[in-house]
């Protein structure tokens, strides 16, 4: 579709609600000095901090290249994309109404902006729907495992949002198209549901399953985990990829941690949803997950905006695959902290036991004690060859 050309009054508008240091910290990665943030150029090579970015003017300037201007001007010009794509790219993620000079082009550009809103909302159902089920009759044994398998507290599954999805292969079909009447198309985009292979029609995508919710940075649902209480592989299915739900992008109970790890100047990256909701019950909130998969350098630039020591600890599995997966970890981002862009350690708990066991355990406070001596990765990497 070709941009309309936008009214004036929405690209101020933009420009006002744009946050440039949380924008610009997705492409560079600012460190704090005084009132402003400085970081390696994007726009030229250079190896010592010359690009500075100011929270209080929303400017930016090189002193190497002069590159320099605001939010708007940083995007067009490190995406080579127009002014209408940056703005509206812009006014999708600030939440901005969008007024255009071609009133009749409004009706399709409204139809891309509320869809983030639409799925939004129907993910946000849904949570509601599987914490429901929860508390009836058929989410009893998934309660049970909660309370006495992973011995969390009443306040722990209700802070984390915990569901559960019922056994059925249209229940959640039914509830979300036939009772709240959102198209099922939408409801379809969000990831809830499939197409049946055969016959036609559609079926939940979880059921049976224990429900986790992933919250983006602004505590708003983007998509599930679910884990199986039976023998069902796999044993935890995640949402796909969604218009919301980038999993390289994104990182579980970081809605829940930020404020505590720029307070204690320091994330902890776990495996598994598990691990991170287990440390965040026994009071060491500072903690996210990396969704299952290999660690980006996406999910590591993410944190360390909320850090300013820039302060990771990697803390996987000790068996051997989460040995591979730190390594794989390491690799993402060894260029940072050889240039000391990052201060990575790394923490293996005692006896090849993860998180979510040794705290269950009685080990919170060792864990914290650890936490304060994880060797720096280095220090890690010669250990695991000798």
């Amino acid at each position: 579709m070709q941009i309309p050309r936008l009214h004036p009054d929405t690209i101020e508008e933009v420009k006002q609600r744009a946050d440039i240091v949380d924008v610009i910290s997705e492409y560079v990665l600012l460190r704090k000095q005084g009132k402003d943030f400085v970081g390696l150029c994007p726009f030229h090579e250079e190896k010592s901090p010359s690009f500075s970015v100011s929270s209080s003017k929303q400017m930016y300037y090189c002193f190497g290249c002069q590159a320099g201007g605001n939010v708007i001007t940083f995007l067009k010009e490190h995406s080579k994309r127009s002014l209408g794509e940056v703005v509206l790219d812009l006014a999708r993620r600030y939440q901005v109404p969008v007024q255009m000079l071609e009133p009749e082009q409004r009706q399709e550009l409204q139809r891309q902006i509320t869809l983030r809103e639409q799925l939004h909302e129907i993910l946000a159902v849904t949570a509601s729907f599987y914490q429901h089920a929860l508390r009836q009759a058929q989410g009893e044994v998934a309660l049970e495992y909660l309370r006495s398998k992973r011995q969390l507290s009443e306040e722990t599954i209700q802070q984390f949002h915990l569901g559960y999805a019922p056994a059925g292969w249209e229940t959640l079909y039914r509830y979300l198209v036939e009772q709240k009447h959102h198209p099922v198309q939408l409801v379809e985009q969000a990831g809830l549901i499939v197409p049946r292979k055969t016959g036609g029609g559609y079926v939940d995508r979880f059921r049976d399953r224990l429900m986790i919710p992933i919250h983006d940075s602004q505590g708003r649902v983007i998509a599930f985990g679910g884990r199986t209480l039976g023998d069902e592989q796999p044993k935890y299915l995640n949402s796909p990829e969604t218009e919301l739900f980038h999993k390289g992008k994104t990182l579980f109970a970081l809605d829940k941690a930020r404020d505590a790890i720029g307070k204690q100047d320091q994330a902890v990256v776990v495996e598994g949803y598990f691990d991170a909701i287990t440390l965040h019950a026994a009071g060491i909130s500072n903690v996210v997950a990396s969704l299952g998969t290999a660690l980006s350098l996406e999910q590591v630039r993410l944190l360390l905006r909320y850090t300013e020591s820039k302060q990771i600890i990697f803390n996987f599995d000790a068996d051997a695959a989460g040995t591979k997966a730190t390594q794989r970890a390491i690799g993402e981002i060894a260029n940072l902290a050889y240039q000391g862009q990052v201060n990575l350690r790394i923490l293996n708990l005692p006896d090849g036991k993860d998180a979510d066991e040794f705290i269950r355990k009685g080990g919170t406070q060792t864990y914290r004690e650890l936490l304060l001596n994880a060797p720096l990765w280095l220090d890690w990497q010669i250990q695991q060859i000798l």
